[in-house]
């Protein structure tokens, strides 16, 4: 890659950094509302970990975490941030239906939404509104685990938190009931909602049965009581188009 490719990159790791790690209101706003799904002394997996904002949160509560980003940069720059932690472990890989390598298309401007999902990157260029100027540049093929292989490797979670633009279903196809996590969280965006309804159906099946959502970075709960899917499901279909984006939490 050229040093001006590369100087760019880093340029958008560091917008990034700016926005999820040195806003000292999202650290502390996140911790809070992170206190309430995870305990000291749980495992969590943080699946799309990105620049590192909710390890760090889990891991200032005392949870032990296993942090899994696919992007190389990004799993570099969690090794470094969390060197020595010794409740942190960072985990380079995508996370799918079934272990092996796939595509992973870079957006190096913005490098939160890089996706292994064809259809998250068409649904954003074909002018979806919010996400304007969204250019996936580069293409890699990166390893891939499963959740079940990280449960074999780690231990059965007791929080697993997804965030990896479009692909949660595929995510939490690769995970059997029995190692299912007591809650989980995935996120949603309004520009393609059709992964976040499969990602629900895949939750019905892991055996979930209560759900509430948070929108954006929020840091708030919607309903404020666990529903139904029925209801998250006709929730996010008639969700306006200018929410943009959320996580549904998913309980046992």
């Amino acid at each position: 890659m050229r040093l001006s490719a590369r100087l760019a990159a880093w340029r958008g790791i560091a917008r990034s950094i700016a926005v999820y790690r040195l806003d000292r209101r999202h650290r502390k706003s996140l911790a809070r509302f992170a206190n309430t799904f995870v305990r000291p002394g749980d495992l969590v997996f943080d699946i799309g970990a990105h620049v590192g904002d909710r390890t760090a949160a889990f891991a200032g509560i005392g949870a032990r975490v296993v942090a899994v980003e696919a992007q190389p940069r990004l799993a570099r720059l969690l090794r470094w941030q969390f060197k020595r932690s010794r409740q942190v472990t960072v985990v380079g890989a995508a996370v799918g239906r079934t272990a092996g390598t796939l595509t992973l298309r870079l957006n190096t401007q913005n490098p939160t939404v890089a996706s292994a999902s064809d259809g998250f990157v068409a649904a954003a260029g074909a002018g979806a509104a919010g996400w304007e100027g969204q250019v996936w540049d580069e293409t890699i093929t990166v390893d891939c685990t499963t959740l079940d292989e990280l449960t074999a490797r780690f231990g059965r979670p007791a929080f697993v938190k997804i965030d990896v633009e479009g692909f949660e279903a595929e995510v939490l196809a690769g995970l059997l009931p029995k190692n299912a996590p007591d809650a989980l969280s995935f996120e949603f965006v309004t520009m393609d909602r059709a992964p976040a309804v499969r990602a629900l159906e895949e939750a019905v099946r892991l055996g979930y049965a209560g759900f509430d959502v948070s929108l954006g970075e929020s840091h708030a709960w919607v309903f404020r009581e666990r529903q139904p899917v029925e209801v998250i499901e006709a929730y996010l279909r008639d969700l306006p188009e200018a929410a943009n984006s959320g996580d549904v939490y998913c309980w046992r």
